[in-house]
């Protein structure tokens, strides 16, 4: 899997060679012999990639007055939903301008309007050097580090259906050559060259079985440490590929049958010019991050990696036509948005299961001449403007028989930006929308089965966890659904421990559950399961104890210390530093702790190596001590240096020998010893409207370190708490490419700042208890003839397809871009598998399994009413952060926009049967302007407004690294009014009732003086009051008797015995409660400071640097229609 394009495998991407990143990775990158990772067929669309030339000059917008089309037909409201619960505060799109017509002089700043088509990205790439030795460091590699999503609890797991489960696709010839050990992958055929894991890896931890959360597994093996060759991946070209994770569906499904059940006419009209794939890349040795498909989706890939392109065109493009009447004054009733989600249908079934003959007509793109589904119905974007839901927007359901979507995995743990997947990868170019997965795979789950057994049952050939998605030709032999290899089933998988019944292998839970967790035996292990270690690296500088985090930090693991997750092996240490490194000796036998000062930074050494860590349960006593008294140790300190890089070489030898957790708390820039930085910001240029400069790493040394880090266990995470630049993007490597995450606390101070206060003290909490897995690997598998190529997340590659995670966490997400390989013409279904090993903080060894299948479609109009608009705007953000770093900043604008033209002119002309005039889209992508023009204004990618560079950096991590529910929030925030709450339609959760307003659109016209509107942007919510708001309000809930006396820096609701106030609090206790990381609240007012952020987060109005939602409209009709 090779596209170019996006090469990266943790995260960024540029064509060269780099393991987890920008980088090679440094325990082995010689390439195997034989292997080579570039293929030779027809490349994808790569929606990031440059593009065939295109007029470059800025458009003009028609002079005349924009004529309306009437609309083409309203929402029918659907019944409700039958999937997963959709997260809370996903608005979907909506488009009102605010305030009247856009002036006619469009402003000068930058604008997220998309600028010229990037000149075509080289076709065929050269090659890159096989890499040799340790860390070359990549130019323009980026390295932002991204702070951990935080998981919602997961609905429960549907039970699974009874009766024995047939593989619905059709056998292919299996494959031959002996069993590989437990991690060899089975990827496509002419996907990146099998590398067989045996001839790298020893048996045992190498496989990357995933675990979806920390479940302590008996014996512990750390995935073995020889990296296999890591695949190439195309020079110039960065991938772009659809993000994973989304919130669970909601809102009600429409009704008919499953549109993947009906046939849709055949695609009309000529196929776009651009999307013809550019020529094969050449075979030969790529070095790269992780495997890169050769297909992939080299448009929107290209686009982000392309070379050199003209950056946007800037805010002269031409005038706008005023508003049409209709579009100012139609009525803003809003209909629930139809998800592309039917309730399934039942069918008649033979007694053995669905097999692949009964599923034939109703996959594989067979178009059923019945009414148009849901997601299929023609919207008029210029002419409809409630598009957004009044509920969280649902992720669609896809098109299999009701049996099989009983079981499949929940979209919350894993979910595809196609729902439906195209039999060739000339029909994925032509569609111009992006191939990618999303996960979750650690999420705390509500259920989750956990089986115990001396065998797990894998393929022989491709090393696939048997699943509820394999077919039992007769009770003795199984096919396997991702390489079609029948295998014996073995005599202990006949008995049934759930049932007790002997001789139904099809009913036990691993065929009964997409997701499940196996306690591994002893093959899964290298090592003895390492203990829990947590090593604790303090700054106790001049400035960090001015901030005062010292004493939360002290107060919140002493309250904690005995939920830290863990047996009778934990240990713990601690090491602080200024200018010099200061241990702490915690043997037991001492009266009190004892402090060792470390002067030679350029030399660091272990003063008393053996009594640096200690056990917690032996040595709780003199911990505690030290805790008490380390803020009043360094009270009076006048020490203003930070040898931040000399105390993270010293933790790395203290961890280095058993692996484990660091966690740095940092407050300024390092500027001693190894790893000192120097500020890189302009503060004059924090507004700019062209590139922003230093967004990739000033030094590879954090990079370095974190691959020394992660080849011995050893986990980064970095809590930033400063009010100065810091340059996260060099320090944020750290946790990048260890598997870590990144804290970020903005102008932290203990008396100025007591929201940032309040959020550290609850996130730290739940940094301290949440469940963790040590020593972990995960690999994604795929049915033969789809490809994984770029990987986004906090990861190392260690080989073509393996994820290194020294540490792995319930708030971490995931996303991979793919490519089909070959086609998929006899095959019904396609399945996916994520495995995750890892040692669990009780010291046992586990594998947690994900497996989802989707179906096969060969008609343009099924792949476009399968389209999951959030999973694809959030695999879309990943590798437009990767090519911001790569490229520009303004070249990942321009691809994203592009994205959204491609994705529309496709439908126009390969699957509208009725040409119409206006900008069509289908229900199912009728967000998708939105969130792109969402995305153009968020603080990672926004330019002509002041946006500090470290918020910039932080908002690229948190896009690559929080799973897609959270992610959305931070691109589309959710705003509801709360100065009228009720308990109609409200939920009851524990006895408590919880109100339900309606999600509202993200425009100043939806704002009322009388009113209090509740705006939740993920990590962050504001309460904003009207000037004229209901006195009732601000008394029952607000506790002040007149707007007036409503104080600046309000972040907590009082808690008031009045039913309005019970109310508030509950729903915003419930909007806290779907994400594990803790969103300080701001009550605001119109003198508030915090008001312009507030309005900033009004995406559909223009602002003096960006175009309004219908703005964007019209320009992206004006590109499409050229």
């Amino acid at each position: 899997m090779s596209t170019a394009g996006f090469n990266s495998q943790n995260g960024t991407g540029t064509g060269q060679a780099y393991a987890n990143g920008p980088s090679q990775n440094p325990v082995a990158l010689q390439q195997l012999p034989g292997v080579s990772y570039g293929t030779s067929h027809q490349s994808a669309y790569n929606p990031m990639q440059a593009k065939a030339p295109s007029a470059p000059g800025p458009g003009q917008y028609p002079p005349g007055p924009y004529q309306p089309v009437p609309p083409v037909n309203s929402y029918q409201p659907g019944p409700p939903p039958t999937s997963y619960p959709s997260a809370v505060g996903r608005p979907l799109l909506s488009a009102p301008p605010v305030g009247g017509p856009p002036s006619r002089t469009p402003p000068q700043s930058a604008s997220p309007s998309p600028g010229p088509r990037l000149p075509p990205a080289q076709a065929t790439p050269p090659p890159p050097a096989v890499s040799s030795g340790s860390y070359p460091q990549q130019p323009g590699a980026p390295a932002w580090p991204t702070s951990p999503p935080i998981g919602q609890p997961p609905p429960p797991m549907s039970m699974p259906p009874r009766g024995p489960i047939a593989n619905h696709a059709t056998p292919a010839s299996s494959l031959a050559g002996p069993p590989p050990p437990p991690s060899s992958a089975a990827y496509g055929s002419t996907a990146p060259p099998r590398v067989s894991h045996s001839a790298t890896q020893p048996p045992g931890p190498g496989m990357p079985p995933t675990s979806l959360h920390g479940y302590t597994q008996a014996g512990v093996a750390p995935p073995p440490m020889n990296p296999m060759a890591p695949h190439t991946y195309q020079a110039n070209r960065p991938a772009y590929g659809p993000p994973p994770t989304g919130p669970p569906p909601t809102g009600p499904p429409p009704t008919g049958p499953p549109p993947s059940m009906r046939p849709t006419p055949p695609p009309t009209g000529p196929p776009m010019g651009s999307a013809t794939p550019p020529p094969p890349k050449a075979d030969g040795a790529l070095t790269g991050n992780g495997p890169q498909a050769s297909n992939s989706y080299n448009h929107i890939d290209n686009k982000l990696a392309g070379g050199t392109q003209p950056g946007p065109p800037g805010r002269h493009m031409g005038h706008y036509p005023s508003l049409p009447p209709g579009y100012q004054n139609a009525p803003s009733a809003m209909h629930p948005a139809q998800p592309y989600t039917q309730a399934p249908q039942p069918y008649p079934q033979m007694p053995g299961g669905p097999g692949m003959a009964q599923l034939s007509p109703s996959l594989a793109g067979m178009s059923l001449q019945s009414s148009t589904p849901e997601a299929l119905r023609v919207v008029n974007l210029l002419q409809e403007r409630n598009l957004l839901p009044p509920t969280p927007i649902p992720a669609p359901t896809p098109c299999l028989t009701q049996d099989l979507q009983k079981i499949n995995c929940s979209p919350e743990v894993f979910r595809c930006t196609l729902t439906s997947i195209p039999q060739t990868q000339s029909l994925l170019n032509k569609a111009k929308l992006p191939l990618g997965l999303l996960l979750h795979p650690f999420k705390d789950l509500s259920q989750l089965p956990v089986v115990t057994s001396s065998t797990i049952v894998r393929c022989r050939s491709c090393r696939t966890y048997i699943n509820p998605f394999v077919s039992f030709l007769d009770q003795r032999r199984w096919k396997c659904n991702l390489c079609y290899r029948v295998n014996d089933v073995p005599e202990e998988f006949m008995y049934n421990p759930v049932s007790r019944s002997y001789g139904e292998p099809h009913k036990r839970p691993e065929v009964q559950n997409a997701t499940i967790e196996f306690i591994a035996p002893s093959e899964y292990m290298l090592r003895p399961p390492q203990p829990a270690v947590y090593l604790f690296v303090l700054d106790v500088s001049h400035n960090a104890v001015e901030t005062g985090y010292l004493n939360v930090f002290c107060q919140s693991l002493l309250d904690n210390i005995n939920a830290l997750p863990g047996d009778s092996r934990t240990k713990v240490g601690f090491i602080t530093f200024d200018s010099t490194i200061h241990f702490y000796n915690l043997q037991e036998g001492l009266s009190q702790p004892q402090m060792l000062i470390v002067s030679d930074i350029e030399d660091i050494f272990l003063p008393t190596p053996d009594s640096l860590l200690v056990n917690l349960n032996e040595c709780k006593e003199l911990v505690q001590d030290l805790l008490k008294s380390l803020p009043s140790l360094f009270q009076k300190t006048m020490e203003t240096q930070s040898a931040l890089g000399s105390a993270l070489q010293a933790a790395f030898k203290l961890l280095s020998p058993t692996g484990g957790r660091m966690s740095v708390f940092q407050t300024q820039l390092p500027n001693l010893g190894v790893g000192a930085l120097q500020s890189r910001e302009d503060p004059n240029q924090r507004a700019a409207a062209k590139d922003v400069q230093h967004l990739a790493p000033a030094t590879d040394f954090y990079k370095k370190l974190a691959l020394d880090c992660s080849g011995q266990q050893v986990a980064v995470d970095l809590f930033l708490l400063s009010s100065q630049y810091c340059d996260l993007a060099s320090l944020g490597c750290i946790s990048r490419y260890s598997a870590g995450s990144v804290h970020y606390y903005p102008s932290y101070h203990h008396q100025h700042n007591p929201a940032q206060v309040e959020r550290f003290q609850k996130d730290l909490k739940r940094y301290l208890t949440r469940k963790i897995g040590f020593e972990a690997v995960m690999r994604i598998r795929c049915t033969k003839g789809l490809s994984i190529h770029t990987f986004h997340g906090n990861f190392f590659v260690r080989s073509t397809d393996l994820l290194s995670l020294p540490n792995v966490n319930p708030d971490a997400g995931f996303a991979v871009q793919m490519s089909i390989e070959e086609n998929l013409d006899d095959m019904q279904v396609v399945s996916f598998q994520a495995a995750l090993l890892y040692t669990s903080s009780k010291g046992e060894r586990r594998i947690r399994v994900h497996t989802l299948c989707l179906p096969v479609v060969n008609s343009m109009s099924d792949i476009f009413a399968g389209a999951d608009v959030q999973a694809i705007s959030g695999l879309l953000a990943c590798m437009a952060v990767d090519r911001s770093v790569t490229a520009s900043l303004s070249d990942a604008r321009d691809a994203m926009t592009n994205a959204a033209i491609d994705s529309l002119a496709s439908y126009r002309q390969s699957a509208l049967t009725i040409q119409q005039p206006g900008l069509l889209s289908p229900a199912c992508l009728r967000l998708f302007p939105l969130y792109i023009l969402a995305l153009l204004k968020q603080k990672a990618f926004r330019t002509g407004t002041s946006t500090r560079l470290d918020d910039r950096v932080f908002a690229m991590c948190q896009l690559k690294y929080q799973p897609l529910a959270y992610a959305m929030l931070m691109i589309h925030p959710a705003l509801y009014r709360v100065d009228d709450l009720t308990d109609e339609g409200a939920l009851n959760i524990n006895e408590r009732t919880i109100p339900q307003p309606k999600l509202l659109q993200l425009s100043v016209e939806k704002l009322s003086r009388e009113g209090a509107f509740l705006m939740d942007a993920g990590m962050v919510m504001y309460l904003w009051i009207g000037r004229n708001c209901h006195p009732n309000f601000l008394t029952q809930v607000l506790g002040v008797p007149s707007y007036a006396a409503v104080p600046d820096n309000l972040y907590q609701l009082p808690e008031l015995d009045t039913a309005e106030s019970q109310r508030t609090r509950a729903f915003v206790g419930w909007l806290r409660d779907q994400r594990p990381f803790f969103p300080s609240l701001h009550v605001i007012r119109d003198e508030s400071q915090l008001k312009p952020t507030f309005m900033q987060n009004m995406i559909e109005d223009r602002t003096e640097s960006a175009l309004s939602y219908y703005e964007f409209l019209l320009h992206l009709q004006q590109k499409i229609s050229k």
